[in-house]
This record gives structure tokens, C-alpha cells and sequence, in this order.
């Protein structure tokens, strides 16, 4: 008996440890509740307060197979994640600012952050400037090393930041805390306003779109929140609590897809006949897995989507800055370029922090190769 007590009571205080961090840390967010969870619970693609998928996604996962995988993760593999720094480039704010309003650019930052000009506006999605994509600071996915790491203080004005689902390396606490004073308006996945809510965010400043909502900027510029097939959840118990969505950015001249994290699913075709086609698409092509295989496209996945949505150019997003997963670093846009070739998608590589203009010869220059 003494023995099961000596053994059972720094379990049972690891448990109430653990309990209190996901209850108790700012960096974990905040529940839905209110008005917030009563439109939750209203919407279509709602059950019981859960959010689910338009196909039947399997998440579940085998006690066996889970501590495989525990295995393989803690398998130190040199390809998984690069030797040297990665060559990437400083963030020119004073060139973003002269871009002209009848351009489109964009810029990315390394796995989805992503930022965008069109029709005048700064569009910033899913920021992480953070050490780590966890919810500890001291352990956790750490991002790969880079010549130049971009932070809030290189950015301009944001006018919309969207976010498209709370998983951490998607919603990144400090960064969010760094971005609040300069962020005119946020959209946002249904439910994913609590977090920023709880960290300091006027409630009038965040609007969030269910799945086909659609909001008008202004005459030229229009949103739309469209399915993905994935799951969202920061905290111990509330996994579905709050949705996980791509975006569709329409402005007079050029239409963008955003696809942040997301399975094969048939409402790529979907979206496509009715947003598309569009100039660019950004699909992940990254921390794909067999162990996940319905909600992280493969490169190969991507491609098909692209071809579904109707794009003409694609841009591989969410790899080159964490080790999520048990491929190489670089497989999966070596992967992408070889699936592209073959069924004839133009896809742009630009370096990370290079700011593009759509007019412009876009980049396609295998950088990660040096």
C-alpha cells in the first residue's frame, strides 16, 4: 500500500500540475462562451458544440501506434531539419509600402505565415514569429534556423489579419500579443476570437466567418471563409471546439486562395466553382504523414487540389521552418516541383521574406538546394 502511495502521488500531482497549466496559461486561450458558443452550437456543421469535417475524417489512433510514433519522433534524423542556417532574406517594409494599389504581392515567412497587397491593403495570415510553435517556451517544435528571422517590428501596418484555426503553430501567443496594437481588423475561423479576446483584443475589432460566409471589405475587396479538412483545439479538452477554415481573397483584378492546413477533400472542386479560378493558390504540402493521412495534403494532394480550385499559379506553404512531422525538410517541394511537371502547374518558390509582385516573372529558383 505505501508503495502505490509513494508511486500514485506525484502522478496524481503531474495530473493536477497539468490540469492547471492548460486552465490557468494566457498562451492557451480562452473557451467559447456566450453569444460566441451559442452561434457556434447553431451552426450547420456543429454537433453538441464540435465542429466536424464535410467527409468522415479519422483522428483516432491506436495505443500501439501512437507510442511507434513517440518512437520515430525522438529518432534523431539530419534530414528532418537543416544542418546550417537557411539562406533567407530581410523583410523590406519601405519597399512593401511603394507597392502601388493596382498591384497584387505577397510575401512569405516560412511555413504559412503569409502576407499579402491587394487593392491597397495588407492582408497578414496566420503570423509566427515565435521560437517555437508549442504552447511552452521551453520545449516543443522549435523553428529551423534562418539568416534572417522576420519580426513584428519589420512589418507594416496591418489592415486585416486573418487566421484561419488556433493550432499553435498556425495562432502564436507572443506574436499576437506583439501584432494587437497594429492591427486595424481581424477575420477570424468561427469560435478562434476567444483566444484573442482573453489576450486583449477589443471584441469590435474581430468578425468571425463560418464556413461560404462572405463579408465585402469594401467595393473591391471581398472574403470569404470556405471548408478545410483538418481539426483545431489548444487545450486538453477542447479539440473541435473551435473551426479550422481556408480563405478566399476576391479583389477587382486578382483572386488568391488560402488554404492553411487541410486534407484532400472534394470542396476544393467546390470552392473552385465558386470563387475560382484564381491567380494564386497556397496549398500545404508539408508534415504530411501516414499516421494522419486525411488531414495534411501530400504533395501530390496539393497539386490535384490546385487543379481543382482552378488556379494558375501555386504556392507551396507549411514546410521549411518546423520539423512536424517524419519526412525531410525538404521532400516535400521536391515532391511538389517533380507532381507539377508532370501534370503541367506552374508553381513560384519564392525565398522567404522576398516580397513578389504577381505582374513580375515569379520566382522558381530551388533555394533550398544551397
Amino acid at each position: 500500500m505505501i508503495a502505490w502511495i509513494l508511486l500514485a502521488t506525484p502522478l496524481a500531482l503531474f495530473a493536477i500540475g497539468l490540469t492547471a497549466f492548460f486552465n490557468f496559461a494566457p498562451q492557451v486561450g480562452g473557451n467559447p462562451k456566450g453569444k460566441r458558443l451559442k452561434r457556434i452550437q447553431a451552426a450547420p456543421n456543429n454537433r453538441d458544440g464540435k465542429f466536424f469535417n464535410t467527409e468522415e475524417t479519422k483522428m483516432s489512433m491506436p495505443a500501439g501506434t501512437i507510442l511507434k510514433l513517440l518512437r520515430e519522433s525522438m529518432k534523431k534524423d539530419a534530414k528532418r531539419a537543416p544542418q546550417i542556417a537557411i539562406p533567407t532574406l530581410a523583410f523590406d517594409c519601405e519597399k512593401w509600402n511603394s507597392i502601388s494599389k493596382n498591384e497584387t504581392a505577397f510575401c512569405w515567412f516560412g511555413h504559412s505565415s503569409f502576407m499579402l497587397k491587394i487593392e491597397g491593403r495588407t492582408l497578414l495570415f496566420d503570423p509566427v514569429f515565435g521560437p517555437r510553435a508549442s504552447m511552452f517556451s521551453f520545449m516543443g517544435p522549435k523553428h529551423f534556423e534562418y539568416t534572417n528571422h522576420p519580426q513584428v517590428s519589420d512589418l507594416p501596418a496591418v489592415d486585416i489579419l486573418i487566421l484561419t484555426h488556433d493550432h499553435y503553430d498556425h495562432l502564436d501567443y507572443p506574436t499576437i500579443l506583439q501584432l494587437k496594437g497594429n492591427v486595424k481588423q481581424v477575420y477570424a475561423s468561427l469560435g478562434v476570437g476567444a483566444h484573442l479576446e482573453k489576450w486583449g483584443f477589443a471584441s469590435e475589432q474581430i468578425q468571425e466567418l463560418n464556413w461560404w460566409d462572405e463579408v465585402d471589405i469594401d467595393d473591391n475587396l471581398k472574403l470569404a471563409c470556405t471548408p478545410s479538412r483538418h481539426f483545431a483545439g489548444r487545450g486538453l479538452t477542447n479539440r473541435f471546439s473551435t473551426l479550422w477554415s481556408s480563405w478566399v481573397i476576391a479583389g477587382s483584378q486578382r483572386k488568391i486562395f488560402f488554404g492553411s492546413d487541410s486534407g484532400y477533400h472534394p470542396d476544393f472542386k467546390r470552392i473552385g466553382e465558386k470563387h475560382g479560378p484564381f491567380d494564386l493558390t497556397l496549398l500545404e504540402c508539408g508534415a504530411y504523414s501516414p499516421y494522419w493521412p486525411e488531414i495534411h495534403n501530400t504533395p501530390e494532394e496539393a497539386i490535384q487540389a490546385h487543379l481543382d480550385l482552378g488556379g494558375k499559379i501555386l504556392l507551396p506553404i507549411h514546410w521549411a521552418k518546423f520539423d512536424l512531422a517524419q519526412h525531410p525538410w525538404t521532400e516535400p517541394v521536391e515532391r511538389l516541383r517533380k507532381q507539377a511537371q508532370t501534370e503541367n502547374v506552374s508553381i513560384t518558390t519564392p525565398q522567404i521574406g522576398a516580397i513578389v509582385t504577381l505582374d513580375d516573372d515569379l520566382p522558381r529558383k530551388a533555394w533550398w538546394k544551397s
